[in-house]
């Protein structure tokens, strides 16, 4: 049987460079765990443009289609700023996800015990918080006609356009309610349904979905209360799913909680191939960080743990991404700290390189 096939688009900045991290440790566990992928690689964003013109190549764009999965770093950087808006390198990353029509991102937020102390929100309230924010990532406010900004009377007015359909929803909330059920099988839904039509229909097809899934306890609430509740008491939650708009914004106030975007991966996920397994793009919630690119400063773990997420949704791996999980937690534990983890008095960070190292030295420990 041959191995399952992995796209690596390393991209910008210091994507290169956590990739080669990643690289090492796909590498581990052909080595050490009789887990081998077929990887290749290829370019997106301002990288593919230096070479192509394009963001992303249509045969960059073919691979990606028939990978198993795509593991992704980084797009973008200043020197693509004056770039037409249709060749930016974040074009590439649109392109990828709505080609594969990748509608369900999925957002962990989870605070290491070593990395309680950075989050701006007491130790106590954040401590062992894991939490999963799935968000519809394909239809929407982003993506809703009419758009655009035009003249009325001796004004301009800015158009935007919340809309969903039942099947749209219905899709996100069953990956959320199959996702609850490998968890601790409690499910919460946001949205905007005491001002929006989009959010009563959205609560309504949520809950004719829960019929599905008896095991799941569903709750609902209002995405500004939600906000308000993240921040009071995140560990009430487990699973949320909620829209695009909503999930943009609530996705980014859940991973500074954890006190470092460097930590945090994630997931987009389609529909099943003829495999079995969905469609799936893997990458860092980071961005390109140029102003350290090529200087070893970067923390690879973000990228790491998306690798970890892919063992688990696309391979089927869960126990290999629980050891992964687990040795990156016990890097921190031991006190390993790139320059974004510090904030102990004489503690000296290590480089992106030192902290691929020290998850291999632990991967090995756990052997």
């Amino acid at each position: 049987m041959s191995n399952p096939s992995l796209l690596i688009l390393p991209g910008d900045g210091i994507g290169p460079e956590v990739m080669t991290q990643v690289r090492r440790i796909i590498d581990w566990y052909g080595t050490n765990r009789g887990l081998s992928f077929d990887v290749s690689e290829d370019l997106v964003g301002g990288a593919a443009y230096d070479a192509h013109g394009t963001p992303l190549h249509d045969d960059t764009m073919a691979k990606a289609q028939d990978a198993d999965a795509v593991l992704l770093g980084a797009v973008g950087g200043p020197k693509y700023d004056e770039l037409d808006f249709s060749v930016k390198p974040e074009r590439g990353l649109l392109r990828l996800r709505k080609e594969m029509d990748l509608y369900a991102n999925l957002r962990p937020a989870q605070c290491f015990d070593a990395l309680a102390d950075f989050s701006s929100l007491k130790t106590e309230v954040v401590a062992g918080l894991d939490i999963v924010i799935v968000r519809e990532l394909t239809s929407g406010i982003y993506f809703g006609e009419p758009r655009g900004i035009i003249e009325e009377g001796n004004e301009r007015v800015g158009i935007n356009t919340q809309r969903y359909t039942e099947s749209e929803i219905d899709r996100v909330a069953r990956s959320a309610f199959e996702l609850a059920m490998r968890r601790n099988k409690k499910l919460c839904s946001m949205e905007k349904a005491n001002v929006m039509e989009s959010g009563v229909l959205w609560r309504e097809v949520v809950t004719e979905v829960g019929k599905d899934y008896p095991e799941v306890e569903l709750s609902h609430m209002y995405a500004d209360a939600g906000a308000m509740q993240l921040c009071r008491w995140p560990k009430q939650f487990d699973v949320i799913v909620t829209d695009n708009l909503f999930g943009d914004m609530l996705s980014d106030a859940a991973a500074m909680l954890t006190g470092s975007l460097g930590m945090l991966p994630s997931a987009s996920l389609g529909a099943p191939m003829a495999n079995g397994r969905p469609k799936a793009l893997y990458e860092p919630v980071h961005g390109s960080a140029p102003d350290i690119a090529g200087q070893g400063k970067a923390n690879p773990i973000a990228c790491i743990l998306s690798f970890a997420m892919a063992l688990r949704y696309s391979f089927d791996s869960g126990e290999e991404a629980d050891r992964l999980e687990a040795a990156i937690e016990q890097v921190l534990a031991d006190g390993a700290r790139t320059a974004d983890l510090l904030g102990e008095d004489g503690v000296e960070p290590i480089s992106t390189s030192e902290m691929g190292d020290a998850v291999l030295a632990a991967l090995d420990a756990s052997l």
